[in-house]
């Protein structure tokens, strides 16, 4: 092994160097200024938790996108966050105990053991949001306008948006009364988009024709909002709870592009994505260029159940890193070069960083120029007094 690759970074992990960490830090600021002003406070959960706090009620995924080691001082398995959601509901159902709505927001680092499949590299940037403690669908239709605010506060220009509802899948299932094996091979068809697959597997596992048909449908019942009157015809005898599903997502649709016309919006009813997890409304939003979500979320309530207090819960998050990739503009040219010394130097230089302004003081023989520092303007001697001038 060489020296150099002693330096190389692990797949999947990323070095985030100027101009870019500037433009991360000023996105990080305007989400959480406006999360702020949306009534959502900061949180700040701690980077390692005893693995069987951190992973409960998440399902299999998470536990296999999360680094494990051992607390030397007790002996326990913890993990390293690979998801802030869970541990936010954690805050909220043990160490807060809101009576009532309670709206927090977040931005710290994370590490996956495996890279996600929906947003990318191993150690993102995870910002977002949570709602606890209201079902109702305000919350939802809350936390999908603050997403798409979000993603244009980043710079995005066209937005699409994806929506399903766990829900209706979870009904028919559970109509169907099918066992662990067939349902996880109805769910495998589904989630590969095969229509010939799913056939095949509605046909072994679903006797009752009414809901077979209904199954095969759901695999169809994707595209914009003509899909939810399709569904309301496919679905003329499901259980109550799917009609419940589908009028959901016709208010969030109607909610959307009251606020936020010039949104595309997407239905796919057969969309699974966290199924462990989500319990009503989902959503991923895309931008055109992009070939993942760039944010997520949805639904997700009683996680709080395991710590004692079980809440309705709804919220999304992004990867910073991703969206500071949204508008690649070139950093300010707008400091100021001073010279290495001269008399009442450290008073003019002290008086202008007050002021707000960005001074790069020369080193004694330093010979880069100080457009390599960002600099359009020069500290000079005029006079008798500092001044500064025009490069």
């Amino acid at each position: 092994m060489t020296i150099a690759d002693r330096w190389l970074l692990p797949d999947g992990m990323d070095e985030v160097l100027p101009p870019q960490a500037s433009r991360m830090e000023e996105l990080r600021r305007t989400l959480l200024d406006l999360y702020y002003r949306w009534g959502y406070d900061q949180v700040m959960p701690p980077p390692v938790e005893f693995l069987d706090s951190l992973l409960t009620g998440t399902g299999t995924d998470l536990d296999l996108q999360t680094f494990k080691l051992t607390d030397q001082l007790t002996g326990r398995l913890m993990g390293v966050s690979a998801d802030v959601t869970p541990q936010v509901a954690r805050m909220d159902a043990h160490s807060m105990r809101h009576q009532g709505p309670a709206r927090l927001c977040y931005c710290t680092n994370v590490l996956r053991a495996k890279a996600d499949q929906y947003q990318g590299g191993r150690s993102p940037v995870q910002v977002g949001v949570e709602l606890f403690g209201h079902a109702g669908l305000e919350a939802d239709l809350e936390i999908l306008r603050l997403a798409l605010q979000s993603l244009k506060a980043a710079g995005a220009a066209e937005l699409h948006l994806a929506l399903g509802h766990i829900g209706i899948y979870r009904s028919l299932v559970q109509a169907a009364a099918l066992d662990h094996d067939r349902e996880r091979a109805l769910f495998e068809a589904l989630e590969l988009k095969s229509p010939g697959a799913l056939a095949e597997q509605v046909e072994v596992s679903v006797p009752d024709p009414a809901l077979a048909e209904m199954f095969r449908a759901l695999g169809r019942l994707h595209g914009g909002a003509e899909v939810l009157e399709a569904a309301r015809e496919a679905f003329a005898g499901a259980p109550a709870a799917v009609a419940e599903a589908l009028a959901q997502l016709r208010a969030l649709h109607q909610g959307v592009i009251e606020e936020h016309p010039e949104v595309e919006i997407y239905f796919d009813l057969a969309e699974l994505r966290g199924y462990q997890y989500h319990t009503g409304m989902m959503f991923a939003a895309f931008v055109p260029g992009y070939g993942q979500a760039l944010a997520k979320g949805g639904r997700y309530d009683d996680t709080g159940r395991a710590f004692g207090r079980a809440r309705p819960a709804t919220g999304f998050s992004m990867d910073l890193k991703l969206l500071a990739t949204l508008v690649q503009s070139e950093p300010a040219c707008d400091g100021i070069w001073a010279p290495a010394s001269g008399e009442g130097l450290s008073e003019a230089i002290a008086a202008l960083r007050d002021g707000g302004q960005r001074v790069v003081q020369a080193l004694p023989g330093q010979t880069t120029s100080p457009e390599v520092h960002r600099c359009s303007r020069r500290l000079s001697l005029v006079d008798g007094r500092w001044q500064t001038e025009a490069l």
